[in-house]
């Protein structure tokens, strides 16, 4: 057995996303970047990260261990190329570490580094890595594709209910207990993958590829676009495209949703509506929490960003390009900012700092209609992220 640690590369550029989670708890496919990397090296996986993050998700030092860049995407070369590295070996592609092996002393003082002492070894193929947000829906279909084939593999489906108007019914596959009835599935464009007690309520349109993950919810009427991951236990509903929901997440009403990504434990009001394309179709610039600014991400499509615990209320009209923190609350008429920092409440009006015992008074709240236990360590989370925001709220 392999010692997999999974440590942070591209943390700042990825926040608000990474506020509360190490850089390979990020979905985007299907699964997360660390359960990829648990398929093909066949062993469980810790973090490298932040140090108020790892109470959640622990470090796991042992003699030997093998630490991976946790914003690269897996692939049978690239664990190949792994799998072969002796002890102080560095696998590099230029300036990048992409994984390397130490023993536990050298584990305990990494810095993400090139070092000196261990031996180098240039990367010569390719691979996926999410550097920004937009990566996120950017490589979503291609990795949803991807997962697909190695969540489908081998295995049958289940059968697709004659109440369904289906096209390329090869392309779908049905987990145990997932309920589609009475909707439009068009898997030509793209797989559709439904999984574990998921449900498509009736009159759904689906176009692939789509992934609807364990215990999640179209309600009914939606229409969806690829590509497009709906996370474990989300509800979602009206119109939505390229776009992918972490897990535990709401968009259960009517409205309009393009080329974002949503955290987990966000709730979207009844018509809520993002743009994703500029009245000038120029390209559109996001807030980079590296820079402290707005940058220009390439891209003539670009909608919304949103941390973990945020919401906001009914009619809510996002702008092209938005980022919004951990815990924030928008409501009212107009354009809110285009960045709205974590522990804010307000919109297009101005903006009020949310008093962290408020916001933790919420989340215990949304925890407990889940049946969960909002906890000590998930608050001392919130603290940390609080702190670490407060810059932006002045």
């Amino acid at each position: 057995m392999k010692n997999i640690i999974l440590f942070d590369d591209c943390r700042v550029q990825l926040l608000p996303l990474t506020y509360t989670r190490p850089v390979a708890e990020l979905r985007v496919g299907i699964t997360t970047i660390s359960e990829k990397w648990q398929y093909f090296l066949g062993d469980k996986v810790s973090f490298y990260t932040e140090k108020y993050l790892s109470e959640k998700f622990p470090l796991c030092i042992e003699e030997d261990n093998y630490l991976i860049n946790g914003s690269i995407i897996p692939d049978a070369a690239l664990v190949s190329a792994i799998e072969k590295l002796q002890t102080a070996d560095v696998l590099v592609k230029a300036n990048t570490i992409i994984a390397c092996r130490m023993n536990k002393a050298a584990t305990a003082s990494f810095n993400n580094q090139i070092s000196e002492a261990g031996k180098t070894i240039q990367y010569s193929g390719e691979y996926l890595q999410v550097k920004n947000t937009w990566d996120i829906f950017e490589l979503n279909d291609k990795l949803l594709r991807i997962d697909f084939q190695t969540l489908t593999s081998g295995r049958n489906s289940q059968p697709i209910s004659k109440t369904n108007n289906v096209i390329s019914p090869e392309n779908i596959f049905i987990e145990e207990g997932a309920k589609v009835e009475c909707s439009i599935l068009n898997a030509s464009t793209g797989p559709i993958y439904i999984g574990k007690e998921a449900e498509i309520m009736e009159g759904c349109m689906v176009r692939g590829p789509l992934a609807l993950c364990d215990h999640s919810v179209l309600k009914m009427g939606a229409k969806i676009y690829g590509a497009t991951t709906i996370g474990p236990g989300s509800k979602v509903g009206g119109e939505v495209h390229n776009s992918v929901f972490f897990a535990n997440s709401n968009k259960a009403h009517d409205g309009f949703l393009g080329n974002s990504v949503l955290g987990e434990w966000c709730n979207l009001g009844a018509d809520t509506n993002n743009s994703n394309l500029k009245n000038n179709y120029a390209e559109v610039k996001l807030w980079n929490y590296a820079t402290e600014r707005f940058v220009n991400t390439g891209l003539q499509f670009c909608g919304l960003i949103m941390g973990d615990h945020s919401k906001c209320a009914i009619n809510t009209m996002f702008n092209t390009g938005t980022v919004v923190g951990v815990s924030a609350n928008i409501f009212g008429a107009g354009f809110p900012r285009n960045f709205i920092p974590s522990f804010t409440w307000g919109g297009a009006h101005g903006l009020d700092t949310y008093p962290l015992n408020k916001a933790i008074e919420t989340a215990q709240k949304v925890f407990g209609r889940r049946k969960k236990d909002f906890s000590e360590i998930e608050q001392n989370i919130f603290k940390q992220i609080f702190i670490q925001s407060e810059k932006y709220r002045r």
